[in-house]
């Protein structure tokens, strides 16, 4: 078995990692948070801009940020663009469809223990597809008790993130929650990495796919920078309860200035001397 290294770029890459899915799960849980808040088409919209955050960042990019500390000896290491696009793809879906099976079904324990394990077993497969999308001249197999534990690591994240989605508010909280659910993606990401036994073997063939610093690292930089810009972005901008609380102050205002004006005692106008003689004409007479 060949020497497998983890963390190639020492703590770098993991700390990264962590870092890069809190700050796409509070994203997303503030999304979430203003999806509750509103209705119809905004909802949707809200819900979308949830699992773009947690599925596209929060898990996505977490992994891949780790993987750019992945090293097999001093063997080559390629990506597969379409599988890697594919896990992508599938880790934004199943976010979406949990967020939006317990958005729509409430608190109730069904839809929430459905919805996480539907979207656990989706991030897992997000995980094994992306590092089946490694191409290295190595035969690859995995220890089926800690891919186990890694399952049940995504599912039982995924139900967690699921509750916050629906209570957590407030950026303290929600930031609280993001690291929580962060720990937990990390943990299931390096456990599923954990499980992977490598033999390397001869291929004379020329290795497929695109290498990781060329495709994955500026993929990954725009992303992160799009995800903090909208994270500060939501957090700078007053959520909908706020505007409300404005637009009713404001119109408290315009009404006690309406009322301030009907009750203003209204001045005679002075009297006035006939055409062509002077006030003081009319006292002398």
């Amino acid at each position: 078995m060949s020497h497998v290294d983890h963390f190639s770029y020492g703590l770098l890459t993991p700390a990264l990692a962590y870092v890069m899915s809190s700050v796409g799960c509070m994203l997303g849980l503030l999304l979430t948070a203003r999806a509750r808040e509103a209705v119809g088409a905004a909802r949707a919209r809200w819900l979308v801009g949830g699992a773009l955050s947690i599925g596209g960042t929060g898990i996505w990019v977490m992994h891949f940020v780790a993987m750019m500390g992945f090293s097999v000896g001093d063997g080559q290491i390629r990506y597969d663009v379409p599988l890697t696009i594919g896990s992508a793809t599938l880790a934004v879906v199943v976010v979406g469809v949990g967020l939006f099976l317990v958005s729509y079904r409430g608190e109730r324990f069904v839809p929430l223990v459905s919805g996480g394990v539907l979207t656990g077993l989706g991030v897992a497969g997000m995980h094994y597809i992306g590092m089946f999308a490694m191409k290295m001249p190595a035969h690859l197999s995995y220890d089926p008790t800690l891919v186990g534990i890694s399952v049940a690591i995504a599912i039982a994240a995924s139900i967690v993130a699921l509750w916050f989605s629906l209570r957590v508010s407030g950026v303290l909280a929600t930031g609280g929650a993001a690291m929580i659910m962060a720990l937990a993606v990390c943990g299931m990401h390096y456990t599923g990495m954990f499980a992977l036994e490598v033999r390397p073997r001869l291929s004379p063939a020329p290795l497929g796919g695109a290498k990781g610093i060329d495709f994955m690292l500026p993929t990954l930089a725009v992303l992160g920078l799009l995800t903090i810009g909208l994270l500060l972005t939501v957090i700078l901008s007053p959520s909908q309860p706020e505007l409300d609380h404005d637009a009713a102050l404001l119109a408290r205002l315009e009404n006690r200035r309406a009322e301030a004006r009907l009750h203003e005692p209204v001045t005679p106008p002075a009297a006035q001397a006939p055409k062509g003689r002077s006030l003081f004409d009319s006292q002398e007479r």
